[in-house]
């Protein structure tokens, strides 16, 4: 792992960023506060642009690795980044994400898997491709979980136990997301991720994330995304029993409730959440070599805990708002 050349990332990306935000700023790429969003000013969009920039970056700088990966990795950030300029239709953004799956799977030879394997990989990986998006409300939210998933995958990749990617490509992304963090991870952004942010990161998670599982072959590995998981799976459900259109935009994810109705700082609930995937992340490091039957006692555990703070934190919030609106 050559260090050295981190600082002199950080700078260009940063340097990048501030390149963006000119640019942003001339052509009007801005998000506005509506109804359903969770901040109150006009603030810069795309400003997760700095991601794709860092893995490609790699990609020059290491002689182009894992060019169906880079491939699709460009097709779903051109995408997306056109989504925050102007409306795609969901027909168009679905075949395009899906075209850059199948060359992630072809990439991770996951063709050569059994095909029920195959299709829960695509499965997982469209849910955590639009849970990733749908998380993406609040400031510091994706910068902070990023950083420790990116940087968790790195760890992981040093064990003896198994090596499922250069290391240098989670380590040269987190770069990316720390730099965007100083811009969003404050009281007051500067810019948001968008969909480019949200998307492309998320797109580098789920292939770092598949080669562990694929390459250990244990799907433990999947509570690297807990905190995510159960919010987002357990929103949809809640949403479907109040009979809710679940591709409407919506405020009703725990951590928008924690921000809008709660009135904790942004950046505050995107920090607790962090801490909670790193202690859930610091468990899996250390139960790595347990049987197969103790992870997965492991991973009821610790999913149905978070089930459990999931349900009842966010119900009595809830009652709690409603109660106050009703006094008022």
């Amino acid at each position: 792992m050559n260090y050295t050349l981190l600082i002199p990332l950080a700078i260009s990306l940063f340097i990048i960023e501030l390149l963006y935000f000119r640019l942003a700023d001339r052509f009007n790429i801005i998000d506005k506060p509506n109804q359903r969003s969770s901040h109150t000013r006009i603030t810069i969009r795309g400003g997760g642009v700095v991601f794709y920039m860092a893995a490609i970056a790699y990609f020059f700088y290491f002689g182009f690795p894992l060019p169906y990966f880079f491939v699709g990795l460009t097709i779903v950030t051109v995408i997306s980044f056109y989504d925050d300029i102007s409306s795609v239709s969901s027909g168009v953004r679905s075949a395009l994400q899906l075209t850059a799956m199948l060359l992630m799977a072809y990439q991770l030879d996951a063709y050569m898997q059994s095909w029920w394997i195959l299709a829960c990989f695509f499965v997982l990986a469209v849910g955590i491709l639009n849970a990733y998006n749908f998380m993406d409300g609040i400031n510091g939210i994706t910068g902070i979980y990023s950083l420790i998933t990116l940087l968790s995958l790195a760890y992981l990749n040093t064990l003896d136990t198994i090596t499922f990617t250069d290391t240098q490509l989670p380590v040269w992304v987190a770069v990316g997301v720390a730099v965007f963090n100083f811009f969003n991870c404050r009281p007051k952004a500067k810019c948001f991720a968008g969909d480019v942010g949200s998307v492309s990161v998320a797109f580098i998670v789920i292939y770092l994330l598949a080669g562990l599982i694929f390459q250990a072959k244990n799907i433990y590995y999947i509570l690297l995304l807990g905190v995510y998981g159960v919010d987002s799976v357990l929103t949809i459900v809640q949403r479907l029993m109040r009979r809710e259109n679940i591709f409407q935009p919506h405020r009703t994810h725990l951590y928008q409730v924690l921000a809008n109705e709660t009135k904790i700082p942004h950046v505050n609930v995107s920090i607790i959440y962090g801490i909670i995937q790193l202690i859930i992340n610091v468990i899996v490091f250390q139960t790595t070599d347990l049987s197969g039957a103790t992870q997965t006692g492991i991973a009821a555990a610790i999913l149905l805990s978070l089930a459990v703070l999931y349900w009842t934190l966010k119900s009595y919030l809830l009652r709690r708002h409603a109660a106050q609106q009703a006094q008022a």
